[in-house]
């Protein structure tokens, strides 16, 4: 699928996703979340598609977040213009929003992820990073708040005191810092962002593809439970890959001292 403010690129089991408005530091406008819904359906729902990679065009923004601009000329829109929007929304299902997403996804900056940006990569499973890279909540210096999961998913990942410093001010962190507060899982210079991310995307398909799908799903599932009643607890996704093709086919691998061959059934 190619659109105008989200471009797709298949490649073997792997669906790239690009925002591509480099031209306002990707800012995510209304089309541009509906477009990233369709690119988000195609990777869930498509069996071929193991694992996606989103990230911004250009060099310097992953995504600036909300497109303020845009925003704020809704208020003088005419009342068909402002029903036209609300039924784009009414269509579209946010990452953000979809907590049970089962495929991989791994967040490759390419440049800063501000606002709405960074709240995207919070909401994927692995950071990748470019060393100019910067990332930062700033929404309470524009009047608002980071209601996408941001002042969730932040004090989840890094810590309540270290999430709070940055939520209460707006203040940006590096790529290294994000690094060191266990946020970001890699930070390299530009010229080997990509070879990095193929490093992880290399190992996620040397996995069984339900295997992965069901190990993320009793993690994330698991962290809303105390630690008996998660251990304990039956997962839909384990159950498919404990009937699954690829559940022999490892241990047979294993035995005849050769590579696996997934089929993801």
């Amino acid at each position: 699928m190619s659109a105008a403010r989200i471009i797709t690129e298949r490649q073997g089991h792997v669906l790239h996703i690009r925002i591509n408005r480099p031209e306002v530091r990707n800012a995510l406008c209304p089309q541009t979340y509906h477009e990233l819904s369709l690119a988000l359906d195609e990777l869930e729902q498509d069996p071929q598609l193991w694992l996606g990679v989103l990230t911004g065009a250009g060099e310097q923004a992953f995504s600036a977040g909300r497109d303020l601009k845009q925003l704020a000329s809704m208020a003088e829109a005419s009342a068909a213009e402002q029903e036209a929007e609300r039924q784009l929304w009414s269509r579209t299902r946010r990452l953000t929003d979809r907590f049970e997403f089962s495929k991989p996804l791994i967040a490759r900056l390419n440049g800063s992820a501000h606002g709405g940006g960074l709240e995207l990569a919070l909401a994927c499973d692995i950071i990748v990073a470019a060393e100019h890279a910067q990332l930062a909540l700033p929404e309470p210096r524009r009047g608002l708040i980071a209601t996408a999961g941001g002042v969730h998913r932040l004090p989840r990942q890094i810590g309540l005191k270290a999430a709070m410093g940055h939520l209460l001010t707006g203040r940006p962190m590096s790529a290294q810092r994000g690094y060191e507060l266990g946020l970001v899982n890699q930070v390299v210079p530009a010229a080997e962002l990509d070879q990095a991310v193929s490093s992880w995307v290399d190992d996620i398909l040397a996995c069984a593809p339900l295997a992965v799908r069901a190990t993320k799903a009793c993690a994330m599932q698991g962290l809303d439970m105390p630690l008996p009643q998660a251990v304990s607890h039956q997962y839909q996704a384990e159950q498919i890959r404990l009937n699954s093709h690829d559940s022999l086919e490892g241990p047979r691998a294993f035995a005849q001292k050769r590579q696996p061959r997934w089929t993801g059934t």
